[in-house]
């Protein structure tokens, strides 16, 4: 009941803003109620590099799109109505649109392109997309040359979800001389929406910008996104079901079915960029020996736990790069359960019976890690090894795996998907690369000629793919052979959209976003 009445008192409130009656509120304002889990850790542009992506994608714009996959066109034009790179693909040109303004009034500018990028590269929580960028050149107003140190995908690390919102130099500015300056709720974006108000871990309320360079008569947008943060699914079903929301992002796969059929939803059940696995921990005995780690891959009970964790809407991976997302292949190999040629792996080891005992940690938040993580740990137990399932939460998680190595967990679960669409410079390189300070590599990986097999591959994603694809794949069977994590499942992202909102599309390439500006009421015939 509290929130049927929040629900009206917001409606009221939106009506009296734009000077309203009551009567016409329906007809003349059209408001979108939606509950997600995509909480707050930054109002930065610049910072973000986590589930406020939902809102920065409506807020802030990029200078250019990636479409999902199948589109005729790979990319689509966002603040650059054209680009256009050099042969040897080290000097990349953007055109901006005329007419372009920030929320703050400001003009869109290749001076102001600059600023926001050279910002992202410094202090970005995404800053090492960025690590191929020299220099960027102001041409004229609206022509923004970026230089780079070596051949470089520019195209999709300009397209990113994270690190690439182009921001107001005025914002800017002011961020300089306070660096809480946007955590207030400051928004300073070119996007369809502004942030008119905000309740920490409530809601969010988005307002229409009126002068969106994209226009508003084309189809009746919704004029205020009225987002309740909600990390129940449960409850998030009941808010759908009951009618105190419109649309509800995360409901619980367990109940997902009940909606396939059902009248007056559609059912999406679409690829995605989500990928699970394992890490285990390289530095720590016995998992420093390369056949335990080769014997828990064997143990695994893959199919079970797409079955458990996913509720089926999975399938196994290949690797830690998810299908569709260069650089994946169908040449990598997959480990299958295998109880027998674990036992042998373990007997060689000097582990004939197991004996040992693990710590494995997962996110207490991923309600999806939380159901699988007990089939790892009785298809363990059957080889005489001890699992101890310790549920943290993920910052808590991520803290200790950054330590000290060798005083670290055995196992620890990830939910893990590229930051833009190329997962060689990303999922290769975050998660396995050689680190002196752990980071993300949170297995604690070190093999020099892996290292060097993603560095060459990099070097070559522009100039020569065909070669860079190679040895991509030398490099994820090298992965799986070293099996320094357990590559679980790409998980499919499932969504029900009620019959009421048109427009919806999903594009693998942004997780955690929705396009608000594309949904719309749909029209009575």
């Amino acid at each position: 009941m509290f929130r049927k009445v929040f629900f009206i008192a917001v409606a009221t409130a939106l009506v009296a803003s734009l000077g309203l009656s009551a009567a016409s509120a329906q007809e003349d304002v059209n408001v979108l109620r939606v509950a997600a889990t995509a909480n707050i850790t930054t109002w930065d542009p610049s910072l973000s590099f986590s589930t406020e992506a939902l809102y920065m994608a409506n807020m802030y714009e990029l200078l250019l799109y990636v479409n999902p996959p199948g589109s005729e066109e790979r990319f689509r034009p966002g603040l650059a109505e054209s680009w256009d790179v050099s042969e040897d693909g080290l000097t990349w040109t953007f055109h901006l649109r005329e007419g372009v303004t920030f929320h703050d009034g400001e003009p869109l500018t290749a001076e102001a392109v600059k600023l926001s990028i050279e910002r992202a590269q410094a202090i970005g929580g995404a800053s090492f997309i960025w690590a191929p960028l020299d220099s960027i050149d102001v041409i004229d107003d609206l022509t923004v040359q970026f230089n780079l140190s070596y051949p470089a995908p520019l195209d999709l690390i300009a397209a990113s979800l994270y690190g690439a919102w182009i921001v107001s130099p005025a914002a800017i500015a002011a961020a300089e001389e306070d660096p809480e300056y946007f955590e207030s709720g400051v928004d300073a974006g070119t996007g369809p929406y502004v942030l008119d108000d905000w309740t920490p871990d409530t809601e969010v309320v988005l307002r229409r910008y009126d002068d969106y360079w994209g226009g508003w008569d084309d189809a009746p947008h919704y004029d205020y996104i009225v987002v309740s943060i909600v990390p129940e699914a449960q409850i998030q079903q009941q808010m759908l079901e009951g009618g105190e929301v419109d649309l509800a992002l995360s409901l619980p796969l367990e109940n997902i079915d009940q909606f396939r059929d059902r009248e007056g939803y559609t059912f999406y059940a679409e690829p995605s960029f989500y990928n699970y696995v394992g890490f285990l921990n390289t530095r720590r005995p016995p998992l420093d020996d390369v056949r335990v780690r080769q014997a828990i891959s064997y143990a695994i009970p893959y199919d079970e736990i797409i079955e458990v964790g996913a509720w089926g809407y999975a399938t196994q991976s290949r690797g830690p790069v998810p299908a569709g997302v260069w650089p994946y292949s169908e040449e990598v190999r997959q480990y299958h359960q295998d109880l027998d040629r674990a036992r042998e792996l373990l007997a060689e080891a000097g582990y004939p019976d197991g004996g040992f005992s693990l710590v494995l940690t997962h996110a207490a938040e991923n309600q999806t890690e939380a159901r699988f993580a007990p089939l790892i740990a009785e298809a363990l137990g059957e080889l005489g090894i001890e699992v101890e399932i310790r549920p943290m939460l993920w910052t808590q998680q991520w803290e200790w795996a950054k330590g000290n190595p060798e005083e670290a967990q055995d196992i620890f679960l990830l939910l893990y998907w590229p930051t833009y669409s190329d997962a060689g410079t990303d999922n290769l390189y975050t998660m396995f690369h050689s680190e002196d300070t752990p980071f993300f590599n949170l297995g604690y990986y070190n093999n020099p000629e892996y290292d060097a097999l993603i560095e060459e591959a990099a070097m070559l994603t522009v100039t020569d793919p065909e070669r860079a694809q190679e040895l991509y794949i030398q490099a994820m069977n090298m992965l799986v052979d070293d099996a320094p994590a357990l590559f679980l499942f790409d998980a499919q992202a499932v969504f029900v959209v009620p019959d009421t909102i048109e427009g919806f599309q999903y594009n693998p390439n942004y997780p955690f976003t929705m396009n608000f500006y594309a949904l719309h009421p749909a029209q009575s015939e």
